[in-house]
């Protein structure tokens, strides 16, 4: 879990460490240092301090550097994330704790008043960090507790916490909120599960679905399907602008011929059918660029072992002729961005094919409700 060393990842330490003792787990925490306080070091040695008295393990992490100018705090929401996931796959583990409260959740609306784009924190959700977070959930428990009522539990039980000063920097948007006084929070409703994509085939990376299924669906799902199927098939991270995906999704609810491109993703439909997969084209602006495993190819294949990884334009005649025959069933248009390995002699030879992106549509989607066994 993380352990910042503020009011409410304390709080939520103490709780989660009575947890562990009670079912048998383990507990790991993690301190993240962004290195932008001067006195962050002494907070990760505290954090360090309250996992040895309550003996778990510990791991400080560290975002080293060059930092931004712009977009500090969500540059250092990324980095703390990917440290985060990094650490927690390196563990074994598969669910991250963290200590966001109702207040999280008022303070966020409030930024969305004010013009920004911040979602409400979710009680359960996949990590929002790409590839670093395949595979791994963020679990917030504290979601209908009150900041406030977290620091008079810790007081009554003797404890004491860290008080980061950046809350107090006017200059950021979420620390505005909090001195505003946000209006008392409700509880975040969660996000209702995408039931377009328990419908989904998928084989090497491509996600199918059949037309009809998606034009039977409501607009809303529609569209939150065209975007999360884009930017899962394009092994990218962001989400595609808005305008854009409700563009193609408007176009897929008729029965046309429709091709776009999305979020490094090719969506492909005729009259039946509709296919999304990577750009094998995406070469030209940086993407599919080769990987020496182990390692996550283009956001899509975590291949452990073999050779050099490139994509297959431009070398299928040079695979054995049954792995060539094997790509039939494969759209056409879908087969360049396939993962190849190259040997030392040039030979070429398939990766293998059993992609992150099924399982990622899956867990982006809702469907995913608890601890993958």
């Amino acid at each position: 879990m993380g352990l910042s060393g503020g009011g409410d990842s304390v709080a939520l330490t103490l709780i989660a460490d009575a947890w562990a003792r009670e079912a048998g787990r383990e507990l790991i925490l993690l301190t993240v240092d962004h290195g932008l306080q001067a006195g962050s070091a002494v907070w990760t040695d505290a954090c360090a301090t309250t996992a040895q008295r309550l003996g778990h393990p510990f791991r400080a992490l560290t975002w080293t550097g060059d930092k931004p100018r712009t977009g500090l705090p969500a540059a250092a929401r990324l980095a703390r994330h990917r440290l985060l996931a990094d650490a927690a796959r390196d563990a074994g583990a598969s669910v991250i704790l963290l200590g966001h409260t109702a207040d999280d959740i008022a303070e966020a609306a409030a930024m969305r008043a004010a013009g920004a784009t911040t979602p409400d924190p979710r009680g359960w959700s996949p990590s929002p960090v790409w590839p670093e977070g395949r595979g791994l959930f963020l679990l917030r428990p504290l979601l209908s507790a009150r900041r406030a009522e977290l620091r008079d539990w810790l007081t009554a039980r003797g404890e004491s916490w860290i008080d980061d000063p950046a809350n107090a920097d006017p200059r950021y948007a979420r620390s505005r909120a909090r001195l505003a006084g946000a209006p008392p929070p409700a509880q975040a409703r969660p996000e209702p599960a995408l039931e377009l994509a328990e419908q989904i085939s998928e084989q090497a990376g491509v996600i199918s679905i059949a037309r009809a299924a998606f034009q039977a669906a409501p607009a809303s799902a529609a569209h939150r399907f065209v975007a999360l199927a884009s930017v899962c098939a394009g092994g990218g991270e962001r989400l595609p602008a808005s305008a854009r995906v409700a563009r193609a999704a408007d176009a897929l609810r008729r029965s046309k011929p429709f091709v776009a491109t999305l979020a490094g993703a090719r969506i492909d439909a005729d009259a039946t059918t509709i296919h999304v997969f990577r750009e094998a084209g995406e070469v030209a602006r940086g993407g599919l660029a080769p990987l020496h495993p182990p390692g996550v190819w283009d956001g899509r294949f975590e291949i452990l072992e073999g050779p050099e990884v490139r994509r297959l334009a431009g070398l299928t005649r040079r695979l054995p002729p049954a792995q060539q025959a094997s790509l039939r069933d494969i759209p056409a248009a879908a087969r360049g961005a396939l993962p190849a390995q190259v040997g030392g002699e040039g030979a070429v030879s398939l990766a293998p094919l059993d992609s992150l992106v099924g399982a990622r549509l899956r867990a982006a989607a809702g469907l995913v409700q608890r601890e993958p066994a």
